[in-house]
């Protein structure tokens, strides 16, 4: 927490914080993966890239660096003295005002946690609703930050698709069109072709979206960026979620309606397994994705 290393039990906020009220904080979530004894986190100056264009998208006087929250990420995975699967969530955020609404009068802090993480979903596949809430426009709250304040949104629509008996929900935008899910991105496979919504249809730019398009296409798949209709959803060969916490995960059923046959489909397959290997430092192509943690030592 502000560049030190404090135990878990006392790594607390004060109540008057800022961001505890208005949700002034922009964050990233960030993979370790375990193989042969190493943790390699996946993309990590891409994530703490993001994170530095987040804090200046809500215009905050951030005084972090990318290169002092890369070195905050590795200590503290190291401090822990981890060796399995990590999660990372580094965090930048406003503190101690309770009373300003200017976010160029806040003072800034920064903090860095980690813990042990498995499989966030069931790769068997999920069921999913379109939501009745819309995602947020570009006009009303910027989506290619990723801010706190934004994940309202996604918890409104999460909390509603779990009352109804859905594992996840997903989003249209301001014009009608799909955006993404609550916390991920969403790629639709027709004729082996892949589409994934646009960022003018209210999406956070994922990483994983990312590391998804360049390495099917690598793959020879055809990628395609482009808004995609909610009656589209029904017809898809395949449907999946990217994210950091989802990673590939299949869609099986969307309202009521399979997708495909029902089962996880082989270009979902296919790609899910490739991930796995790249993050795990098996695909040397991959390897400037990697960022080892005791290898550095």
């Amino acid at each position: 927490m502000d560049g030190e290393l404090v135990p878990w039990e006392q790594a607390k906020v004060h109540v008057t914080v800022n961001a505890l009220h208005y949700g002034t904080a922009v964050f990233e979530g960030i993979r370790g993966y375990s193989h042969n004894d190493e943790i390699y986190v996946f993309r990590l100056r891409d994530h703490l890239k993001r994170l530095v264009e987040s804090a200046k998208i809500i215009m905050f006087n951030n005084p972090y660096t990318v290169e002092q929250l890369q070195d905050a990420v590795i200590k503290t995975i190291r401090a822990n003295g981890y060796r399995s699967n990590v999660y990372i969530r580094p965090i930048i955020y406003a503190g101690e005002n309770i009373m300003s609404l200017n976010a160029r009068d806040l003072p800034i802090r920064a903090s860095v946690i980690v813990f042990p993480l498995e499989k966030f979903f069931a790769k068997t596949g999920l069921r999913v609703c379109v939501s009745s809430w819309r995602r947020l426009p570009d006009t009303s709250m910027p989506p290619r930050a990723k801010a706190a304040a934004n994940y309202l949104n996604s918890i409104l629509a999460s909390t509603e698709a779990k009352m109804m008996g859905y594992d996840e929900a997903l989003l249209l935008d301001h014009q009608g069109y799909v955006s993404e899910g609550a916390g991920e991105n969403l790629f639709l496979v027709k004729n082996e072709v892949l589409a994934t919504p646009p960022t003018s249809s209210s999406i956070l730019e994922g990483i994983t979206r990312d590391t998804v398009i360049k390495m099917a296409s690598d793959q020879g798949f055809r990628v395609v960026e482009r808004p995609i209709s909610r009656t589209e959803l029904y017809t898809a060969d395949e449907l999946f979620f990217t994210g950091t916490a989802a990673e590939i995960t299949p869609i099986v059923e969307v309202d009521g309606r399979k997708i495909g046959d029902g089962a996880v489909g082989p270009v979902t397959s296919r790609l899910s397994k490739l991930y796995d290997n790249i993050v795990r430092g098996l695909e040397p192509r991959y390897k400037g994705w990697l960022t080892p943690v005791y290898g550095s030592q």
